[in-house]
C-alpha cells in the first residue's frame, strides 16, 4: 500500500466521546443568551415550552409517554439514579433489596453496584461468554424473591458485543409472572425492574422500548454527537425510584434542580438526527469496520487476534490484541501519527486496573495490555482507514522489533 498524505487528525475513540454535530449546536444556540430564563418559572412560557417540547421528541424516539423521560447530567447520573433509585425505593417499603448486574457493565453501573455492597445490599455480578454476551441462565438462576433490579447494558462500549435485551426482558418479566404469585408477599409483581445502559446504542441500535421490554433506559448525549454532560433516563411509569437529588419539583420530582436546557435541547436534537441516520450510517460503518478489521488480519496474521462476537456488535467497533505489544506504547505511536485510539473505557483509563471487560471474558493479562480499541464514526471515510492501516504496517513490526531486543 502506498504511503499516503498524513490526514490533520483520524478520530477512532468515538465510544469515548463524539465531536459535537453542528445542527445539534445550531438548535442549542437560542437557549445560551436568548432564551435563558429559568423553565420553572411563571413567566418563562417560551422557554417551558420548548422544554416540553424536547422531552415529547425524546419520547417519540423512544415510543414512550413523555413524562416517563427524566433529563440528567449524563450516563453516570442516570446509571446511579437507576441503581440507588430503585433499591432506596424497594428499601422503603421494607424490602431486602437484591440487584443482578453483569461482570462487563460500565464503571457507572459496577460502581454504584459496589457501593451498594457497603450499604448491605445484596450484589450478583452474572458472567458472560468468551464473546461477551451475559450468560442467561446463570442470569435466570441468580434470579431471587428479592430481586428489586436487573442491569445490563445494550452494547459494551469496549468490545462493541451487543446483548439480546428483549430475550433478557422476556425471562425477567416470566419470572415477575411467576413470583408474582407466591404467597410469602416478598416482593410486589412489578419486581424485577429491568435496566439497561444505552449509552452506545443511539444511531447504531432500535431504541425502541416497547420492542427492548424494558423498565429503565439511559442515554448520553455525548456519545451520540452531543453536548457533554447530559443525558436522560427512561422510567416506566410505574417504577419506583427515590430521587437522588432533593430541592425542587423538576423531572416529575425525580431529579431537583433547574433544568440545562440548552443541554437538553442539544441532547434531544442528537437522539433525533442519530436515529435519522441509523440506517444509513450503520450500513456505512460496518462496511469500513469490516474493512479495517479484514486489513488487521491480512496484515498481522500472527499478530492479532479480536475481542467480542463478530456477529453481534457494533458497526463501529474493533477491539484488536497486537500480541505482544503494548497497547499504551502503540497508541502513543499512532497519536504521534495523528491517529486517535483508546485501550478501553475512558472511564476507567486513570486506574491501573486494566479492562475488567477482557478479564470477565478470560483474557490474559498480557494479551489485555496488548489490546488496543477502535471506533469509528460520521467522519471515517476508506482514505483514513487506509492511513491507519499503513501507519500499522510501519509501526507493529518495528515496535515488535524493539519489544525482542529489550
Amino acid at each position: 500500500m502506498a504511503h499516503m498524505r498524513t490526514p490533520q487528525k483520524v478520530y477512532l475513540d468515538h465510544a469515548a466521546a463524539t465531536p459535537l454535530d453542528s445542527d445539534v449546536y445550531r438548535a442549542m444556540e437560542p437557549y445560551w443568551a436568548e432564551q435563558f430564563a429559568n423553565p420553572s418559572a411563571l413567566t418563562s412560557v417560551a422557554v417551558a415550552q420548548a422544554l416540553k417540547g424536547a422531552r415529547a421528541r425524546a419520547a417519540h424516539v423512544l415510543q414512550v409517554k413523555p413524562e416517563e423521560v427524566i433529563f440528567t447530567s449524563g450516563g453516570t447520573e442516570s446509571n446511579n439514579l437507576a441503581l440507588f433509585g430503585v433499591v432506596a425505593s424497594a428499601r422503603q417499603m421494607g424490602i431486602q433489596p437484591h440487584v443482578i448486574v453483569s461482570t462487563i457493565e460500565h464503571p457507572s453501573v459496577l460502581e454504584p453496584a459496589r457501593a451498594l455492597e457497603t450499604l448491605g445490599v445484596r450484589v450478583t455480578y452474572v458472567p458472560v461468554s468468551r464473546d461477551g454476551f451475559v450468560q442467561l441462565d446463570a442470569l435466570k438462576a441468580a434470579l431471587l424473591p428479592e430481586t428489586v433490579l436487573v442491569s445490563v447494558m445494550y452494547a459494551n462500549n469496549e468490545i462493541g458485543t451487543v446483548q439480546p435485551i428483549a430475550e433478557i426482558a422476556r425471562a425477567i418479566r416470566h419470572y415477575r409472572k411467576v413470583s408474582g404469585s407466591r404467597a410469602d408477599g416478598l416482593v410486589p409483581r412489578a419486581y424485577p425492574y429491568f435496566h439497561v445502559d444505552a449509552c452506545q446504542a443511539p444511531g447504531a441500535l432500535d431504541l425502541s422500548v416497547p420492542a427492548l421490554g424494558v423498565d429503565l433506559l439511559t442515554v448520553n448525549a455525548s456519545k451520540m454527537y452531543g453536548p457533554k454532560g447530559v443525558g436522560l433516563l427512561y422510567c416506566r411509569k410505574g417504577v419506583l425510584v427515590t430521587p437522588l437529588f432533593y430541592g425542587g419539583a423538576q423531572e416529575q420530582c425525580r431529579r431537583a434542580g433547574t433544568e440545562n436546557v440548552p443541554g437538553i435541547i442539544g441532547c434531544v436534537e442528537a437522539l433525533v438526527r442519530s436515529e435519522s441516520l441509523r440506517s444509513s450510517e450503520t450500513v456505512r460503518l460496518q462496511g469500513l469496520r469490516d474493512y479495517l478489521q479484514a486489513g488487521l488480519a491480512q496484515a498481522f496474521p500472527e499478530v492479532v487476534q479480536f475481542h467480542g462476537s463478530f456477529a453481534h456488535r457494533l458497526p463501529n467497533n474493533v477491539s484488536v490484541c497486537f500480541t505482544g505489544l503494548e497497547a499504551e506504547r502503540l497508541l502513543i505511536e499512532l497519536a504521534a501519527e495523528g491517529i486517535i485510539a483508546a485501550a478501553g473505557s475512558a472511564c476507567s483509563s486513570l486506574t491501573d486496573e486494566g479492562s475488567h471487560v477482557l478479564r470477565a471474558l478470560g483474557v490474559g493479562d498480557a494479551d489485555a495490555a496488548s489490546t488496543i480499541r477502535l471506533t469509528l464514526g460520521r467522519s471515517t471515510t476508506r482514505e483514513s482507514i487506509d492511513y491507519v492501516l499503513e501507519a500499522l504496517q510501519r509501526l507493529v513490526p518495528r515496535l515488535l522489533r524493539e519489544k525482542k531486543l529489550q
